[in-house]
C-alpha cells in the first residue's frame, strides 16, 4: 500500500508542485493542466484504497503511471 507521504513525493515527479498544507491534507496542484489535488497525511498510516484512486483520478494518470511516480 502507499501512505500519504509517499504520494506527495511522488506527485511532484508528474508535474504537480505545492500549495498548501491545512492540517493534515497537502493541496498539489499542476501549472499546466491547473488539476488540483488534496492527500491527507497521517504518519506513516496507508491511504484507503478509494482515497488513493480519487487521487490517482483527480491527478489524471493512470494506476501505472502512478506506480512508476513511486520507484
Amino acid at each position: 500500500m502507499v501512505n500519504g507521504r509517499e504520494a506527495v513525493q511522488a506527485l511532484p515527479r508528474a508535474g504537480f508542485e505545492f500549495k498548501a498544507v491545512v492540517g493534515s491534507h497537502h493541496t498539489l496542484k499542476h501549472p499546466v493542466t491547473r488539476r488540483k489535488v488534496s492527500v491527507p497525511v497521517h504518519g506513516a498510516e496507508d491511504l484507503r484504497p478509494g482515497t488513493l484512486r480519487t487521487i490517482i483520478k483527480d491527478a489524471g494518470l493512470t494506476v501505472e503511471e502512478f506506480c512508476q511516480l513511486l520507484k
